[in-house]
C-alpha cells in the first residue's frame, strides 16, 4: 500500500511541476486560473532558485521506507517520472537556471493573457 502511495506522490509531484511550468497556458484561455497558478508558479520558482526541498520529496521517501523499497522497481513511475523530477547531477546553478526558466516562461504566458484580456470588448 505504501508503494502505491509513494507512486501517487511522485505522480502528483510531476503533475504539479507541469502545472508550474505550463499552467500559464491555461491562464491565457481561463484568466481565473491565475489565482491558483500564480502561487504555484511562485512556489516552484522559489524552491528551485533557493535550493529548497519540496515537501513532496520527503513524503515520497518516507512512504518508500515504510514500503521497504529503498530502490525503485522497474515500473513506469520509477523509469520515467522519477528521473524527470530528480535528475542526476542536479547542481545549485542548474536549479537556479530552472527557476529562472519558470519565471521567464510564465512572464511570456501572463503577458499574452493580459494582452488578450485588454483586447476583449467590455460586455
Amino acid at each position: 500500500m505504501y508503494k502505491i502511495l509513494a507512486d501517487a506522490v511522485v505522480l502528483a509531484h510531476f503533475l504539479f511541476i507541469i502545472f508550474v511550468v505550463l499552467g500559464g497556458l491555461l491562464v491565457i484561455r481561463r484568466p481565473k486560473v491565475a489565482f491558483i497558478h500564480l502561487p504555484a508558479a511562485i512556489w516552484g520558482a522559489v524552491v528551485e532558485i533557493f535550493g529548497w526541498i519540496c515537501p513532496l520529496t520527503p513524503l515520497e521517501n518516507h512512504l518508500r521506507q515504510l514500503a521497504d523499497t529503498g530502490s525503485y522497481g522497474g515500473d513506469f513511475i520509477a523509469r520515467y517520472l522519477v528521473l524527470v523530477i530528480y535528475p542526476e547531477n542536479l547542481t545549485a546553478t542548474v536549479q537556479q537556471l530552472l527557476g529562472g526558466l519558470v519565471i521567464a516562461v510564465n512572464i511570456i504566458f501572463y503577458t499574452i493573457a493580459i494582452k488578450r484580456q485588454r483586447a476583449r470588448p467590455l460586455r
